[in-house]
């Protein structure tokens, strides 16, 4: 895994074999981060990585400036990297939640600047995961909701979405809250 950009970029970190989260490409983290900072200023903005994986976005709002962010993950094994990771790195500014991102969701009590969701592409339950973020306490008027899918899914109808983007197969509906 590899951070991209800000203070802590270039610096790289190696993803257990027994990880089964599929991480974003960096091309496409790369390129998402692009559109997300034309969108917002990262610097001193919360954000929430939800379906965290190894944890490769919640690292890259940190590095690029993010005051807080919170990593959600079920998967201990991915959860426990998350955390060896910010050890390794000595940052406080990143909070880890291992638990269910549904869960977390229905029980969010506070709203974030931004909100990014990966869930797994074969999640029984992935065409209601945009409509449960955006009708949740996550988020805020002008929260920034960043979802990542397969190109089987289309968002353009849901309330606030702005913009579609595909990278290779990896594609990101972008919504902001009114």
């Amino acid at each position: 895994m590899r951070i991209i950009r800000g203070k802590y970029g270039r610096r790289r970190f190696d993803v257990p074999h027994n990880i089964t989260a599929r991480p974003t490409t960096d091309f496409a983290r790369e390129n998402i981060f692009n559109v997300i900072e034309n969108l917002i200023d990262l610097e001193d903005k919360s954000a929430v990585d939800l379906f965290a994986g190894t944890g490769a976005v919640s690292y890259e709002f940190l590095s690029r400036g993010c005051r807080e962010v919170t990593a959600v993950e079920k998967a201990s094994t991915q959860a426990n990297f998350i955390r060896s990771v910010k050890e390794k790195l000595g940052d406080d500014n990143l909070r880890i939640i291992k638990g269910d991102v549904f869960r977390f969701i229905a029980t969010a009590d506070h709203a974030y600047d931004i909100v990014f969701a990966d869930p797994p592409y074969d999640h029984p339950r992935f065409a209601e995961i945009p409509s449960l973020i955006l009708d949740s306490h996550l988020v805020a008027p002008g929260t920034l909701t960043i979802v990542e899918h397969s190109g089987a899914h289309d968002f353009s109808r849901l309330p606030g979405f702005l913009e579609h983007r595909a990278y290779g197969s990896v594609n990101f509906s972008i919504f902001r809250t009114e």
